[in-house]
């Protein structure tokens, strides 16, 4: 399981972020976890603090750190970007591109495209999400995914098309209750017909290679239900991740 925890803008103070990266590295190097793959998304002032310097010990293997978006400029004068040479040289192994809320703010598929083709280029690996805003009965829904899916793996090649991690995220799930969220049985046919679409990139069960993750909506009480059965290889949980307690309880419940 991989398991990569966004903390969004939740996490204001340091002593906060140190608070949930240590509970996380305790967890991390306890016997207690097993092939677990934890990796945290925080706000970038915080890359610096918690990054390695791009090494990384047997003891921090397990909690590795992604930044939340990735920026095109690859340096100069470009006031206010973070740039991916400078992520790459904090240790960044991560990042996630075309979260709903970049997209919110005007992001295309074309920018999430050059991005992600981008931190392949710089030896950072993406984590792209996708997933539909509303259901509609016709199922149209099913074909923006689609096109979200194509725009990102059309350019790649085959070797990067196998590293890419999926993050399923259908945003009329987020912030929900786990009554309200997505189903097994739902996640399950999202699975299959997500799998479906990359076999058209990756033949045989290259399709299978790709990490799929999902988030919205995911709690200690639904996360082992979602997790069993369904195909999923992980999770993307947002808020859940910035509560100390109720994150490393989610981590718990899979093992």
């Amino acid at each position: 399981m991989l398991i990569v925890g966004n903390w969004k803008a939740y996490v204001q103070t340091t002593d906060h972020a140190k608070k949930l990266y240590a509970s996380v590295k305790r967890l991390a190097s306890s016997t207690a976890l097993r092939d677990t793959q934890i990796v945290l998304a925080m706000p970038a002032p915080y890359l610096g603090i918690f990054g390695t310097g791009g090494k990384t010990s047997a003891a921090l293997s397990r909690v590795l750190l992604a930044a939340q978006d990735l920026s095109l400029s690859t340096g100069g004068a470009a006031t206010g970007e973070v740039t991916a040479v400078l992520l790459r040289n904090l240790g960044v192994t991560h990042a996630i591109i075309g979260h709903s809320e970049r997209r919110a703010m005007g992001e295309t598929d074309q920018m999430v495209s050059e991005k992600v083709s981008h931190a392949f280029a710089n030896k950072i690996m993406p984590i792209v999400c996708v997933g539909e805003r509303e259901r509609d009965p016709d199922a149209k829904y099913l074909k923006l995914l689609r096109a979200q899916i194509d725009a990102v793996f059309s350019p790649l090649s085959q070797k990067e098309r196998a590293q890419v991690i999926l993050a399923y995220e259908p945003i009329w799930a987020i912030g929900k209750t786990a009554a309200d969220a997505l189903s097994p049985e739902d996640l399950t046919e999202m699975v299959l017909y997500i799998r479906k679409i990359l076999g058209s990139y990756l033949p045989g069960r290259g399709a299978q290679k790709v990490k799929l993750l999902y988030g919205g909506s995911v709690e200690p009480g639904n996360i082992r239900t979602l997790a069993e059965g369904t195909g999923i290889d992980g999770f993307l949980p947002g808020h859940a991740s910035t509560d100390e307690k109720t994150f490393v309880s989610m981590i718990k419940e899979l093992q």
